[in-house]
C-alpha cells in the first residue's frame, strides 16, 4: 500500500466515523426528544368539564368534596362515624364527578343494552379522548387508522359489581367482561376510533395516570406512534375500597386531603377522567397543533425494599427525580414549581418534601429565588389512578398562563410542624402570583407515587412561542364548515361556534375556519357558511339554522358536472378533489348538479359552491385552502355529545336480589303467510336486542351498535320463532336495516315453505 492509498483508506475511515457520530448525535436526540402536549379533555369535581373551567376553579377557594350522592348507595350504607369499625367506613364525603350516568351511546355506534353494562370510566374516557383529539386538531375517522397509541392508567372499575351475584349468574353476559376489565378502557377508545398504535392498560395504583405518560413519552420518542393518548381514570363505584381504606385508616374523615398542613389527617378520595394527547415537539410545529406545553422527561422507579409494601420510601423518591430531570436534560435552578403528590398523610408529606430537598434544594438556593410547591389534591380531593393525570393538567395550564395558583388558603392554618419549613427553599403559595420574572423560562415538574412502590416523575416547559401571523390579515372570504350526527348536536354546536366567532380577533378568524374544517370529522348533519369576518360567520350560521335540516346521503350529491367556461376553472376545485365531470362550455365557469348552477367567477363564489357541496354530503380534501399562517386553534367548542342516562342500579344492601330478565319464547310469532307481520316481528326482536327505541332503518346493523354478541342474540330469538336454521355469519351486518330485515323477512318465508 503507497502513501496516496493510505492517505485514501484515512479520509475514507474518517468520513465513515463523522457519519457514525452524526448518527449516534441523532439517536441520542430522538432518545430524549422533547414531547408536545396538544390537546386536553376531561372531567373533574367541581363540575368541570373543560380546560377552562379547570382553571377557574384552580383560582376558586376551598375544596369541592361534598356528600355522597343518592346514586351511590353502597357506599351510603356503609358510613359510620366511628373510625375502626368492621365493615364500615368513617367518611362520606369526596370529590364525585357531577354526571356519572350521562353517555352519548349513539354518537360512539354502540347500543343501549351494551352502553348500560359499560363500566361509566369507559363511556367518559371516549368522551374525553374524543374532545381532546378535536381540541388538537385530529379528525378522527375509523378508516384512516390514525397512528395514534393509548396509554391508560386505571386501577379498578368497580361498576360490574352491581351485576355480579353468586346465587344468580342471569344478569351476566358477554358485555360483563368488556363493560368491566381494566384492559377494554383503552382497547374500546383504540377499537372506536380505529386507531393502529399500541394500547396499554396500566395499573401502578396512585400513579398510574403518570406511569402511562411515561410510557407514552418513550413510545413517542422511539416512533412507535405518532401520537399517543395518555389517559386516568379514577370512579368511586363501590364500597368495598372505601372500607378497607377506612380499616387502614389512610383517609381524612372530613374527605379532604390537607397537603402540607399541619392538620393533614389522611387523603381524602376524589373522582376523574381526563385525556392528554401527546406528540414529538418537532412533528407537532411542522403540522401547526397547539403546543400547550412540553415534556421534556420522565423517569419511573420502585421502592423496593421499604419500610413496608405501601410506606413511602424517601431515597427511590430522589432517585426518580434524579432520572427525570437528567432525561430532560433540566438544572434543578430552572423549576419554578412542583407539582407534588402531596396526599395530605402525616408521614407521606414529610417524607416527599425532604427527598424534593436532597435533590434540589442546594440548586434552589443558589439561585436565591424559593420554590413554589403544592399540589392539586388539596382542592380536588386525591383522584387515585387518574391523580398524576390530573396534575399534569395543572401544570400544562400554570405553563401556558405564566402564573401560579394559590396552593392553599389563607385559612387553612399552619403548615405540618413535621416539615422544617424554615431550613428549606421551597414556599406554599396561599394567594395567586405570576411566574418568578427571574426565572429564565418556564420549568416545572410533577411527582406522582404509587402505593404498591411505583415513582414517577415528570418535567414539563412552556411551549414555545407561536410564530407571529398576518397582523393585519387581508380581508378575504372564508369557508367554514360545521357537521354532527344529529340535528340537536349541530344546532348547539353551531351556536356554541357563532358566540366563540363573534368574539374573534380578525387575526384568529382564517385559523378557526382552518381548525374547523380540517380538524374535524364530517358527519351527516351539515352547515357551511362563507363571509370575510368572524362577526359575519357568526350571522351566516345563525341564518343556516332556520333552514330545513336533513342528514346528507353518503358520498355527496350525485354527478357533478364542471362546465369550464371561457376564463377557464379554479385550480382549486382540482386541489380539493371537487367529484365533478368536466364539459365544454361558455362564458363564466359552472358548477352544476341537482338542477342547481354556481357560477366560479369570483373566490367568493368558489367557495359558495364548495359550501353547497359539503351540505350535499361531498368529503373534500380541506388542506388546500390552508393559508400560510393558518394553525390548528386548541380552544374552540367541541362536540356538543347528546347524552342520556345509561345505569344499573346498584344493590340495596340487605334489599331483595335484582332478577334477571325473563327469557323470550317466541310466543306471538305471526304466520309466515303475512311476510310484513314477519318483517315488523324481526325489527320488533332486533328492537329487544339492542335495547333501542326504535330502528333507523337507513343505518346499518353495525352502526346502529350491533356486535357479534348482539347478532349471536338476535339469531336466537329468531329461532325461537322460526326454525330456519341460520347463522350469526348469514347475517348480512352491514346493509341497512330496511334491506337486511327485509331480506331476513323473505328469507325465513322461503325456508319455513310458505310464501305470501
Amino acid at each position: 500500500m503507497d502513501e496516496q492509498e493510505i492517505r485514501q483508506l484515512m479520509a475514507t475511515q474518517l468520513e465513515k466515523s463523522r457519519r457514525l457520530q452524526a448518527r449516534i448525535g441523532e439517536l441520542e436526540a430522538a432518545s430524549r426528544a422533547p414531547v408536545a402536549v396538544i390537546g386536553m379533555g376531561l372531567r373533574l369535581p367541581g363540575g368541570v368539564t373543560t380546560p377552562e373551567d379547570y382553571w377557574d376553579l384552580l383560582h376558586r377557594p376551598g375544596d369541592v368534596a361534598r356528600e355522597i350522592p343518592a346514586d351511590r348507595p353502597g357506599l351510603r350504607a356503609v358510613f359510620d362515624p366511628v373510625p375502626g369499625r368492621a365493615g364500615r367506613s368513617y367518611v362520606d364525603r369526596a370529590g364525585f364527578l357531577d354526571d356519572v350516568a350521562g353517555f352519548d351511546a349513539a354518537f360512539f355506534g354502540i347500543s343501549q343494552r351494551e352502553a348500560a353494562r359499560l363500566d361509566p370510566q369507559q363511556r367518559m374516557l371516549l368522551e374525553t379522548a374524543w374532545e381532546a383529539l378535536e381540541r388538537a386538531g385530529l379528525a378522527v375517522r375509523r378508516s384512516d387508522r390514525l397512528d395514534v397509541g393509548v396509554y391508560l392508567g386505571m386501577m379498578a372499575s368497580e361498576y360490574n359489581e352491581r351485576l355480579a351475584d353468586r346465587g344468580d349468574a342471569s344478569r351476566v353476559d358477554p358485555y360483563y367482561t368488556t363493560g368491566g376489565g381494566l384492559c377494554f378502557g383503552a382497547g374500546r377508545i383504540s377499537y372506536v376510533m380505529g386507531f393502529k398504535g399500541p394500547v396499554i392498560s396500566v395499573d401502578t395504583a396512585c400513579s398510574s395516570s403518570l406511569s402511562a405518560l411515561h410510557l407514552a413519552v418513550r413510545a413517542l420518542r422511539s416512533g412507535e406512534c405518532r401520537y399517543a393518548l395518555v389517559c386516568g381514570s379514577n370512579l368511586l363505584l363501590s364500597a368495598n375500597l372505601m372500607v378497607s381504606l377506612s380499616q387502614a385508616r389512610a383517609l381524612s374523615p372530613g374527605g379532604r386531603s390537607r397537603s402540607f398542613l399541619a392538620g393533614a389527617d389522611g387523603y381524602g378520595r376524589g373522582e376523574g377522567v381526563g385525556v392528554l394527547v401527546l406528540q414529538r415537539l418537532a412533528d407537532a410545529e411542522r403540522e401547526r397543533r397547539p403546543v400547550l406545553a412540553v415534556v421534556r422527561g420522565t423517569a419511573m422507579n420502585s421502592d423496593g425494599a421499604a419500610s413496608g409494601l405501601t410506606a413511602p420510601n424517601g431515597p427511590a423518591q430522589q432517585e426518580v427525580v434524579r432520572a427525570a430531570l437528567r432525561d430532560a436534560g433540566t438544572d434543578p435552578a430552572e423549576l419554578g414549581w412542583v407539582e407534588a403528590h402531596g396526599t395530605g398523610t402525616a408521614l407521606g408529606d414529610p417524607i416527599e418534601v425532604h427527598a424534593l430537598a436532597e435533590v434540589l434544594g442546594e440548586s434552589i438556593r443558589r439561585r436565591g429565588v424559593p420554590l413554589a410547591i403544592g399540589s392539586v389534591k388539596a382542592r380536588l380531593g386525591h383522584l387515585e389512578a387518574a391523580s398524576g393525570i390530573a396534575a399534569v393538567m395543572k401544570t400544562v395550564l400554570m405553563l401556558r398562563h405564566g402564573e401560579i395558583p394559590a396552593a392553599l388558603d389563607p385559612e387553612d392554618g399552619p403548615l405540618n410542624e413535621h416539615i422544617d419549613w424554615a431550613a428549606l427553599p421551597f414556599t406554599v403559595p396561599r394567594d395567586h402570583q405570576p411566574w418568578p420574572a427571574t426565572l429564565a423560562g418556564r420549568v416545572a415538574s410533577v411527582n406522582s407515587f404509587g402505593m404498591s412502590g411505583t415513582n414517577v416523575h415528570a418535567v414539563l416547559a412552556a411551549g414555545p412561542p407561536v410564530p407571529d401571523g398576518d397582523p393585519v390579515p387581508p380581508e378575504r372570504p372564508h369557508l367554514l364548515t360545521l357537521s354532527a350526527r344529529s340535528e340537536p348536536a349541530l344546532t348547539a354546536l353551531a351556536r356554541s361556534v357563532a358566540s366563540r366567532l363573534s368574539k374573534a380577533a380578525p387575526a384568529e378568524v382564517a385559523s378557526i375556519c382552518h381548525t374547523l374544517r380540517c380538524g374535524r370529522a364530517a358527519f351527516a348533519y351539515r352547515i357551511a357558511v362563507v363571509a370575510s369576518t368572524g362577526a359575519d360567520l357568526a350571522v351566516r350560521i345563525e341564518e343556516a339554522l332556520w333552514r330545513p335540516m336533513t342528514a346528507v346521503p353518503r358520498g355527496g350529491p350525485g354527478p357533478v358536472r364542471l362546465l369550464s367556461g371561457d376564463a377557464g376553472v379554479p385550480a382549486l376545485l382540482h386541489d380539493l378533489g371537487v367529484p365533478a365531470v368536466p364539459q365544454p362550455g361558455t362564458g363564466a365557469a359552472q358548477l352544476a348538479w341537482g338542477g342547481r348552477r354556481f357560477p366560479l367567477t369570483t373566490l367568493e363564489g368558489t367557495l359558495t359552491a364548495v359550501a353547497a357541496l359539503f351540505e350535499d354530503g361531498a368529503d373534500l380534501r380541506f388542506d388546500a385552502l390552508r393559508g400560510p399562517h393558518d394553525r390548528f386553534v386548541a380552544d374552540l367548542p367541541t362536540y356538543p355529545f347528546q347524552r342520556r342516562r345509561f345505569w344499573v342500579d346498584e344493590p340495596v344492601p340487605g334489599g331483595p336480589a335484582v332478577a334477571g330478565a325473563p327469557e323470550p319464547t317466541g310466543d306471538g310469532a305471526p304466520d309466515v303467510a303475512d311476510r310484513t307481520a314477519v318483517h315488523d316481528y324481526l325489527a320488533a326482536r332486533l328492537r329487544e336486542v339492542l335495547d333501542a327505541d326504535e330502528l333507523d332503518e337507513q343505518r346499518s346493523f353495525l352502526d346502529s351498535g350491533g356486535d357479534s354478541f348482539a347478532s349471536v342474540l338476535f339469531v336466537q330469538r329468531v329461532e325461537q320463532a322460526y326454525e330456519v336454521g341460520l347463522r350469526p355469519e348469514d347475517l348480512p351486518l352491514d346493509l341497512p336495516l330496511a334491506e337486511f330485515l327485509g331480506r331476513l323477512a323473505a328469507g325465513v318465508v322461503r325456508r319455513t315453505g310458505t310464501a305470501s
